[in-house]
């Protein structure tokens, strides 16, 4: 993420502005698109990333400009708009359908006319005596209903004086279309015999006077074409469209001990429902009775299903493998998070790299500049041969074969495409910058607990200081420590509960990366009384006023050599005892982080965890000791990413804690682990849905080649008009041949980029 952290949390809270969601229709290339975000950009304080593909716009507006304004804008720029929503989904889906089977139509009514005329045009042995006029009947359908949607899309355009892709294949087909006709009537005898009306033609095939084959060929090539075009790019979106389909449709829900079946859009937070054996779980929430195995593949991409009991966390859309399942809702509708990774892959498609938006603003002005291009053809040719046969071709041609279809389509499909696979592997990219910023990455930065370690600690050493057994120090951390949500904090409590109940806790804080502090319900005193405990680091407790003696800290360091985590506990404001948890790396880390450093980025292990336990845990994940920061806190975390920063180093950031939030925002790319909590995947630009390492660099890899399918789109499309436009200009190119080859162009780029859909 190339964003400062003040940017970012304008981004984050900003109150006063709003993001809509429109439904675009009546585009057909990058002009459009380009039109329909000037359009809404010239509303004051209002932004906007259209998606041709998607027939979407992404619109960023004050709270002072309402819905009407902006759709009665894009009606304004000669296209149609309404609000997106989940309710509109169907009518989008039948709307879609409808555009197919128009385009299909269309096709047949080409094939049937076109090809006849071709025949007869082309070759003599299907002339007859006025072949011309007969070429003509079968020409108008063509030329008129098939080629419709690019006449109407012309028309709309510049009626607001402006042009399009459309304008250009219109421009060629009604200029073939009268240039021919006007030549017939002329000389309405000019095919009253069979052959060709001049003889000085006869047998040259594509040089002579009509042009109506060419009027055709060209409306049906480009109809194939856009329709090809249309149903990739369906094809390209359905993942979303399949990804939010994956959830359950009902719930059995219980009520006053009853099971009743409601729809899943009418639970509500902290109902209580039934999932049995088979079944989809209908919502998030926690288990509350009841043992099975969870398989999260759908969402996850995880084959194996997971363990749940009684206080774990469930997903909804996952489904219940085994054991009948007693469910609380904690997160319904649109809070869900099957709705969060529709949101994040719909909002990653509706976006645009920097590498887009240069193609926009060139597709802008080439429409006009092709267009002056095929002007001065006609005129030079005419001037210097005088041949009006040929001059028409060489025009005709370049207006046909200069369509930039393929320029307006080469990022919005790769990154389509790239989203979409990304979703099925359990990867969430956020925006299209993310895709940049892969680019320039070389450094990535790691927390340890939870990201490179299991994260599973426990407890396997108590030790006491002076008069405090090692019992009541870890029931007294136990205690404080079930106020906290932390990996080492639920490690303690449950190691505490194991050996008995835990006292009451009162006036709980937690200081982030820190430690904890609270005070106990002492039963056993003569007189019962609160005692303050502290538990945490030795900096905390320093902070907190208490000092370990020199013996003290002796035995901490001697705990942390061993490679354990030990934490402080003291009691009374007096050192009672050390606490030591071991956690172990995943079993996929080292791999993983051999497969980062061929992509060529280095690994930094940043952890708020000891020094002696960091380099430990370094060691045998292979990542080099003097990349360790040790001791490291929240806002450390930010600083050692600004110091590596300004040492010209991209970095990604690791995470999936409340305390790595910051750290994520302030990296160049924040990647959150989809195991951690909201706040860190809020403040990331990409979700790991697994907490399998092994998804950190695939999503690299594909991050960088949906970046690369994008250059090449590019390249082909600008490259493919750069050599086609001059070998028109020459007159070497009819334009029936010219507009199969933009045809191809369009449907290439458009299949290059489904490529992505195998990549693994």
């Amino acid at each position: 993420m190339s964003t400062n952290t003040t940017e970012r949390t304008e981004d984050l809270f900003d109150s006063k502005e709003r993001i809509v969601n429109l439904e675009i229709g009546g585009m057909t290339c990058a002009s459009c698109v380009r039109r329909v975000e000037k359009k809404l950009g010239k509303l004051e304080g209002v932004s906007a990333s259209v998606n041709l593909p998607l027939e979407s716009a992404r619109v960023v507006a004050p709270e002072g400009i309402s819905d009407e304004k902006l759709i009665e804008t894009v009606e304004g720029a000669g296209y149609t708009a309404r609000l997106k929503s989940d309710d509109a989904q169907e009518a989008e889906e039948d709307e879609g359908l409808r555009s197919l089977a128009s385009f299909k139509k269309r096709i047949i009514v080409a094939a049937v006319f076109a090809v006849p005329v071709f025949l007869i045009s082309m070759f003599s042995v299907f002339q007859f005596p006025h072949w011309g006029w007969v070429v003509l009947a079968l020409s108008i359908p063509v030329a008129t209903y098939a080629a419709w949607p690019f006449h109407k899309s012309a028309w709309v355009n510049i009626k607001h004086a402006s042009f399009t892709m459309d304008t250009l294949i219109s421009l060629g087909i009604v200029a073939s279309f009268l240039f021919s006709l006007v030549q017939l009537l002329a000389d309405p005898a000019m095919t009253a015999h069979a052959g060709h009306a001049d003889s000085a033609h006869a047998g040259m095939g594509m040089d002579h006077l009509l042009y109506f084959d060419s009027a055709t060929m060209v409306a049906l090539f480009l109809l194939i074409g856009r329709y090809v075009e249309h149903r990739t790019q369906r094809k390209s979106s359905e993942a979303l469209r399949k990804l939010l389909d994956l959830g359950a449709k009902t719930a059995t829900v219980l009520q006053k001990g009853r099971e009743i079946q409601i729809p899943v859009k009418d639970l509500l937070p902290g109902d209580e429902f039934i999932v049995k054996p088979g079944e989809k779980i209908a919502t998030d929430g926690e288990i509350i009775s009841g043992h099975s195995a969870v398989d999260t593949s759908l969402l996850t991409g995880e084959s194996v299903p997971v363990e749940v009991n009684p206080g774990d966390t469930v997903i909804g859309a996952t489904i219940n493998t085994s054991g009948s399942l007693t469910v609380r809702a904690t997160r319904v509708g649109s809070e869900t998070t099957l709705a969060q990774m529709g949101r994040m892959v719909a909002e990653a498609q509706s976006t645009k790299a920097p590498i887009a938006r240069l193609a926009d603003r060139i597709s802008a002005v080439f429409v006009p500049v092709v267009i002056a291009i095929a002007v001065l053809v006609l005129v030079g040719w005419l001037v210097f041969t005088g041949d009006v046969n040929a001059a028409f071709i060489a025009s005709v041609s370049v207006l046909v074969i200069a369509c930039p279809c393929a320029l307006g389509l080469a990022t919005p499909t790769a990154l389509l495409a790239g989203t979409s696979r990304g979703s099925k592997l359990g990867i969430l990219i956020k925006s299209a910058q993310v895709l940049e910023d892969t680019r320039h990455v070389n450094t990535i930065v790691m927390d340890k607990t939870g990201t490179v370690t299991a994260g599973q600690l426990r407890v396997v050493d108590t030790l006491a200081f002076e008069t405090f057994s090692p019992g009541a120090v870890l029931t007294a951390a136990a205690a404080v420590e079930s106020r906290s949500e932390h990996p080492i904090a639920a490690a303690i409590a449950a190691a505490g509960r194991a050996q008995g109940s835990l006292p009451a806790v009162t006036n709980f804080v937690s200081a982030a990366g820190g430690g904890v502090r609270g005070e106990i319900q002492d039963d056993a005193a003569a007189v019962p009384n609160a005692r303050p405990v502290h538990v945490g680091q030795e900096s905390y407790l320093k902070s907190e006023g208490i000092q370990l003696t020199g013996s003290q800290r002796e035995a901490l360091r001697q705990q942390q050599e061993r490679g354990l985590t030990t934490i402080i506990v003291a009691i009374d404001r007096q050192p009672a005892g050390l606490i030591c948890l071991q956690d172990t790396p995943k079993p996929e880390a080292r791999k993983a982080i051999a497969e980062l450093k061929e992509l060529g980025l280095k690994p930094v292990l940043l952890t708020g965890d000891a020094a002696p336990v960091a380099r430990a845990v370094a060691q045998q994940v292979g990542i080099d000791p003097a990349d360790v920061f040790a001791g490291v806190s929240p806002e450390d975390k930010v600083s050692q990413i600004e110091k590596l920063q300004a040492n010209q180093q991209g970095v990604a950031m690791v995470g999936d804690g409340v305390n790595d939030a910051a750290a994520l925002a302030r990296a160049d790319l924040g990647i959150a682990m989809g195991s951690g909590t909201d706040v860190a995947m809020e403040a990331a630009d990409m979700t790991i849905m697994r907490s399998d390492l092994h998804s950190i660099p695939t999503a690299i890899r594909l991050s960088r080649a949906t970046l690369k399918l994008i250059k090449s789109n590019l390249f082909w499309a600008f490259g493919y008009n750069v050599v086609a436009i001059p070998i028109a200009a020459a007159g070497l190119l009819n334009p029936m041949i010219a507009g199969a080859a933009m045809a191809f162009s369009s449907v290439f780029v458009v299949l290059n980029s489904l490529r992505l859909g195998s990549f693994k």
